[in-house]
């Protein structure tokens, strides 16, 4: 099994800043405003988005260790969506006609209604999977939603903070390829 601290040793040293940040932002006190629940929802969230299938599986086993499997599901339906929500939400802002605003999406967004955890909890991942996404729509939209159901900016700065460390490892890992080695390691 992977542990933060194999993650943060497979880091070269260039990336010493992701190290530590990574060994903080994981944490109730580098976190403020979030519960252990939430830092590792976002942080699976987040992983899923960082289309880095060995980083996001090694990020799933220790979530798994804070998460029930319920949250696990929640964190992962909220990435699922966004990928597509994201996209099209990005297009009818950058399109810059308001006519295919007007028009139905016509997708499914069930989960959204019913995510199977606490709503809070999975706009939460939302904006933090918008915010990797770069849909400022739905940046916007799910941040809203955070506030509304009574988080502080303490708590969606400290998402966001987990969504930029998470995608920024994970992108370091690819390019020094780190899910080949552990593909390796593994069928050996």
């Amino acid at each position: 099994m992977t542990t933060l601290d194999t993650l943060r040793e497979a880091l070269p040293d260039y990336a010493r800043d992701l190290k530590l940040n990574l060994g903080s932002v994981l944490s109730p006190t580098g976190a403020p405003g979030l519960t252990e629940r939430q830092i590792w929802a976002v942080a699976l969230g987040a992983a899923e988005a960082s289309r880095h299938p060995a980083f996001a599986g090694a990020i799933g086993e220790l979530a798994a260790m804070h998460l029930d499997a319920a949250h696990q599901t929640g964190a992962r339906a909220a990435a699922a969506i966004m990928g597509m929500n994201n996209i099209y939400y990005r297009f009818l802002h950058l399109v810059e006609d308001p006519e295919y605003g007007r028009m139905p999406a016509r997708l499914r967004m069930n989960v959204i209604g019913s995510p199977g955890i606490d709503k809070a909890d999975f706009e939460l991942v939302s904006l933090a999977v918008s915010a990797i996404n770069g849909c400022g729509t739905c940046v916007a939209s799910h941040e809203r939603q955070v506030r509304q159901h009574g988080l502080p900016r303490e708590a969606v700065q400290s998402a966001v903070r987990i969504a930029a460390t998470v995608h920024a490892v994970a992108r370091v890992l690819d390019n020094v390829g780190w899910g080949a080695a552990v593909r390796e390691t593994q069928a050996a």
